[in-house]
């Protein structure tokens, strides 16, 4: 077989061979800290907490059950993000964070990259304080005294800056994105544990459950696969330039524009959004008089399950919709094509291609959109219909995106290198 004789080849290959033993190297480092607890912390119903919240639930797949562990790795890469994401959008409010990102080559996005994970440690502080507070609030571990609470923010702050270094000693010295690839190898973790609680829980009665399962989640993922690589390609020619005896330029390619370019950020920010307000709520519960009314109310607002659904499509669409504006801006790229010499056969270039781009951008960004909403619902309709509550990351939501994505670029990634020795051996 084909994957097979590809496995062969990088296996043959010492320096390639050598990256990948050093990113499964990486990861074992990585599941060593997420096994390490927090310094006077001990977990009792800490399980059964994050079983009953969605938002944090999701939070403890990424960082493959460090969570649920209160482990030295319980944040993740999940600061470095949140700070990733914050940069991003500073770009639209001050111009010279912008030109830094995006004018200044590799030297203005390395800097941009440090201001990141500078900020990185007060999310992390920050985001472990609140963590602690709530649990403690929530009953669900001991009281701290003040040194064993300041300790465990120092350790949970180190834990995630540890995972950053990580992440980026696999980008500068493996192979693949090393953020990327250390969530995807905390999703992959939860793996095994569905295997056994399957095997544990086999019922041949349920067979046919089981094969409608996995053939739904067959279909589901090759349905990824083909919306995560689907482009739209729009033909763009450069102009002929005569330079002495040279001629420079009339060649023909194509603008590629990703069906679904948000990627995973839209369901992250819904998802948030929509358990912000429970979490909330869930704290004045018990008040009297119109708080608790209202309390009551958003908590059952949130634990219907038809309301929850439609307002988590509809908000997964609108923030589609908003990242796209904050990372694709038509404007630029038309500039870009027009200062290359590029324009779009049968488009004026300047205002006209920027305004051909947006439309292109925002027809395609239905499908997209619709795509990661229905994609993000799937779970909870699949386990009702087939009742199977194993393997949920098999047939959609944050997780499944992450992992095709994460594999399909770590192939193109290994078969570019693969090529690369071709050549040279040609």
């Amino acid at each position: 077989m084909k994957w097979l004789e590809t496995i062969w080849k990088v296996l043959k290959i010492s320096d390639l061979r050598a990256k990948i033993f050093f990113v499964l190297g990486v990861f074992l480092v990585f599941r060593v800290m997420a096994n390490i607890p927090t310094p006077g912390i001990s977990a009792e119903r800490i399980k059964e907490f994050f079983a009953s919240n969605q938002l944090f639930g999701l939070l403890n797949l990424f960082t493959g059950g460090s969570l649920d562990n209160l482990s030295i790795a319980m944040l993740g890469l999940g600061p470095f993000i949140t700070a990733t994401i914050v940069m991003q959008l500073l770009t639209m409010i001050f111009p010279a964070l912008e030109k830094m990102y995006k004018e200044e080559g590799e030297a203005g996005r390395q800097k941009f990259n440090q201001y990141g994970r500078m900020l990185t440690v007060p999310f992390a502080f920050i985001q472990g304080y609140a963590f602690l507070t709530l649990l403690l609030r929530q009953g669900i571990i001991s009281d701290l005294s003040p040194m064993s609470h300041f300790t465990a923010l120092i350790t949970i702050t180190a834990g995630s800056m540890i995972l950053v270094w990580l992440g980026e000693l696999i980008t500068e010295k493996g192979i693949g994105n090393g953020v990327s690839l250390l969530i995807f190898a905390g999703i992959v973790t939860a793996f095994p544990n569905n295997a056994r609680q399957l095997f544990l829980t086999w019922d041949t009665a349920n067979i046919a459950s089981y094969l409608l399962f996995f053939a739904m989640a067959l279909a589901i993922i090759t349905g990824v696969v083909f919306i995560t690589e689907s482009r739209r390609n729009i033909p763009v020619s450069y102009t002929k330039r005569v330079r002495g005896n040279k001629i420079y330029g009339g060649v023909s390619t194509y603008l590629p524009l990703s069906v679904n370019p948000a990627g995973v950020i839209p369901i992250i920010f819904a998802l948030s959004i929509l358990t912000f307000p429970g979490m909330i709520a869930s704290f004045f519960q018990q008040s009297t008089g119109i708080v608790g009314s209202i309390a009551n109310s958003v908590s059952g607002f949130f634990t219907n399950q038809w309301a929850y659904g439609v307002a988590y499509f509809i908000l997964i669409v609108v923030f589609t919709y908003f990242y796209t504006a904050v990372t694709f801006d038509p404007k630029t790229i038309s500039s870009n094509l027009q200062k290359a010499g590029g324009f779009i056969l049968g488009v004026r270039p300047g205002p006209s291609t920027t305004q051909y781009l947006a439309f292109i951008v925002n027809r395609i960004l239905i499908l997209g959109a619709v795509f990661l909403g229905s994609i993000a619902l799937l779970p909870t309709i699949i386990q009702a219909l087939t009742r199977v509550a194993t393997f949920q990351f098999l047939v959609g939501g944050t997780s499944l995106l992450i992992v095709v994505s994460v594999v399909l670029e770590t192939m193109r990634q290994i078969r570019s290198q693969l090529q690369m020795r071709d050549y040279d051996e040609f």
